[in-house]
């Protein structure tokens, strides 16, 4: 078979006619008139020592196929360059990613069924037409919901007034269906009793907005005083774009994108002096759990691995300058596949831009007046993602002193409920009338494959804590920063601390910056919050990686998620666990470094209709790695 196109780099992404050879080479193997889903197929990554070294042979492609007739998930890895199947491995315990078709189908059988039905007549609604069904996943909550029990889901209700209204405005609160994914009928309908819907409309476009009806406190409207903003950039922008090959002000890296993880940066280096310093191999998304605090029967069961369960890829915007970007933009195109293997084109799926971010340094002599002062730049690459309600927007910026930093933005609308009015939830908050929010909280596992200046590599926990008052410390004033080594894997499932300005530190022991201390990075931690679960809940016991902020784990270019490679319907212990169990040895080493966040979400009023961005995220800065500030050579500004 002769491919459409050959790429440039090993780690580049299939392009379209790789995909759709790879599914044909995969549908030989399947049994003559199988009914075939094609769930993923990316790229599988050449051994680092190949990418590394500059000698990748064979071009593979890594496939998860769902056998619907005989509810069997395969993980196929074949070689496009062979033309052959390199591994087939069929598996009846798993449960595979979500498709959309899937969800569609649900949706639309859902609304046909008499039991259903009859549930909304009860709350006086008639034109079915104009119902949301949300198709949440099973999750995991006994042996009914085992993967080799079947395909399932836990669909929920909203309800439109008209075409393009806010259905999210309206929970059928108390209705839930679980839903057959094997034989695409609804198994059962329960009916835990009628809540008014609410009557507000919920609609945030401009022509809403400008009615006072139901905006009373915006009684002029939308805003008439906000004038132009321009980013002007007369002369281009300052990084260079050869195809996924990105450079910019000494930093180079490469763009990559999955069907599971969306955005993918590989071989992260910085130019010092003449070379280019490896610093991250690999930095990706591994997992998002997005868990709830409500136990009433319309809400226990959200407890969502939205990479895991479904997948980023599919639900990746095409992005549009002014409104997702701004300024002088680059994009990159992404493919993926659908369920026939086909593959699927996402325009401007990757953001690529810079901006000003304030001062870099300053410094003003008082005795001269004498003033020197450089702006920050930074590097944005970009991608955002719309999973049912919520909006994920995610940001890797690339900063001028060396420093990276990983920014997640949250909006869209609140997964809500109803309550009849006058009443308060108890584990939520109101959100608008007769409309609230129940708790919950949004988990980010990031995987970084470490590598400073080259594979061995030591992670230290380091902590800021007062010296005993003694001989030492005679004035009580002293302090200092404690470094512990991570030795081990099973030394290396570590919580935040405030209190003790606690972060890690990677570093190369072998390398050595001009003071002679191993070369390093410090990774700063997000948000501290860990999971309100109890320790034996279902959900929390398949989301074990969100119990510890930082995981450090040997190298396996399998081991690419913190919730394993099937948790859909899982019972837990997959992923990270699973891998940390393995108690391999760490210390100059070729570490992965698994870092997890948390948004934690009490809804507020104003997170209605449509909720302002929260941002979480973290950062790593180098610490030693360079011999002094790297961006001490930046131009100054002309006035």
């Amino acid at each position: 078979m002769t491919l459409e196109t050959r790429t440039a780099h090993p780690l580049d992404p299939l392009g379209a006619g790789e995909i759709e050879a790879a599914a044909d080479i995969a549908r030989r193997e399947c049994p003559p008139g199988a009914a075939v889903r094609f769930v993923s197929i990316d790229l599988r990554e050449p051994p680092k020592a190949e990418v590394l070294g500059g000698a990748v042979a064979d071009r593979q492609a890594s496939i998860v196929l769902h056998l619907r007739d005989e509810r069997a998930v395969v993980q196929a890895i074949v070689s496009l360059t062979r033309d052959a199947v390199v591994s087939w491995r069929r598996r009846t315990d798993a449960q595979a990613p979500l498709t959309v078709g899937e969800l569609l189908q649900c949706e639309q059988t859902v609304k046909t069924d008499e039991r259903w039905q009859e549930a909304m007549r009860r709350r006086g609604i008639e034109d079915f037409a104009l119902a949301m069904v949300d198709p949440w996943p099973t999750g995991y909550n006994g042996e009914d919901d085992a993967p080799e029990r079947g395909r399932t889901l836990r669909p929920l209700t909203w309800m439109r007034r008209f075409e393009g209204d806010n259905g999210y405005a309206r929970p059928v609160e108390g209705l839930v269906v679980r839903f057959d994914l094997d034989a695409m009928r609804v198994v059962e309908v329960s009916d835990h009793g009628i809540t008014p819907l609410p009557q507000r409309d919920g609609n945030y476009s401009e022509d809403a907005i400008s009615r006072p009806e139901n905006f009373p406190h915006f009684p002029d409207g939308p805003r008439r005083d906000v004038r132009p903003l321009e980013i002007v950039q007369p002369e281009g922008p300052s990084f260079e774009l050869d195809g996924h090959a990105l450079r910019w002000q000494k930093w180079s890296l490469r763009v990559g994108f999955t069907y599971r993880e969306g955005l993918v940066l590989h071989t992260v280096g910085y130019e010092d002096q003449g070379r280019t310093r490896p610093i991250v191999y690999r930095a990706s998304l591994g997992e998002m759990f997005v868990p709830y605090g409500d136990p009433s029967p319309t809400h226990y069961r959200k407890n969502v691995f939205d990479l895991g369960e479904f997948g980023l890829g599919i639900w990746t915007n095409s992005l549009r300058n002014g409104c997702d970007c701004l300024g002088e933009i680059r994009y990159l195109d992404a493919t993926i596949n659908d369920e026939d293997g086909r593959a699927v084109g996402i325009e401007n799926a990757i953001c690529i831009h810079e901006e000003d971010a304030g001062l870099a340094w300053k410094h003003t002599d008082f005795r001269t007046g004498r003033v020197e002062s450089r702006r920050m730049r930074r590097l944005v690459i970009s991608s955002i993602v719309t999973v049912g309600n919520y909006e994920y927007c995610y940001y890797w910026h690339l900063y001028q002193d060396g420093s990276i930093e990983y920014e997640v933005k949250l909006s869209g609308v609140i997964s809500d409920g109803a309550i009849t009015p006058g009443e308060v939830p108890a584990n939520g908050a109101l959100a608008a009338p007769g409309v609230y929010g129940p708790h919950h909280q949004h988990f980010f596992g990031v995987r970084l494959d470490m590598m400073l200046d080259g594979p061995g590599n030591s992670v230290y926990e380091m902590d800021s804590v007062p010296v005993p008052r003694g001989e030492a410390n005679p004035h009580g004033n002293a302090w200092e920063v404690r470094a512990t080594l991570l030795a081990r894997e099973s030394e290396a499932q570590r919580v935040a601390d405030a209190r003790k300005a606690r972060y890690w530190k990677i570093l190369n022991p072998s390398q050595r910056n001009a003071l002679g201390q191993p070369v390093g990075y410090r990774l700063h931690p997000g948000d501290g919050v860990l999971p309100m679960y109890d320790a034996e809940a279902h959900a929390i016991k398949r989301a074990r990686f969100a119990e510890k902020h930082l995981w450090v784990t040997a190298y396996d270019p399998d081991e690419l998620y913190p919730t394993g490679d099937f948790p859909n319907q899982h019972p837990g212990g997959g992923g990270l666990p699973e891998y940390a169990a393995k108690d391999r040895p760490l210390e100059d080493a070729d570490v992965v470094v698994w870092h997890t966040f948390c948004a934690h979400h009490v809804v507020r009023p104003e997170d209605w209709p449509v909720m302002p961005m929260t941002r979480v995220g973290f950062t790593l800065k180098p610490d030693g790695f360079f011999d002094g500030n790297p961006a001490l050579d930046l131009p100054a500004p002309h006035h």
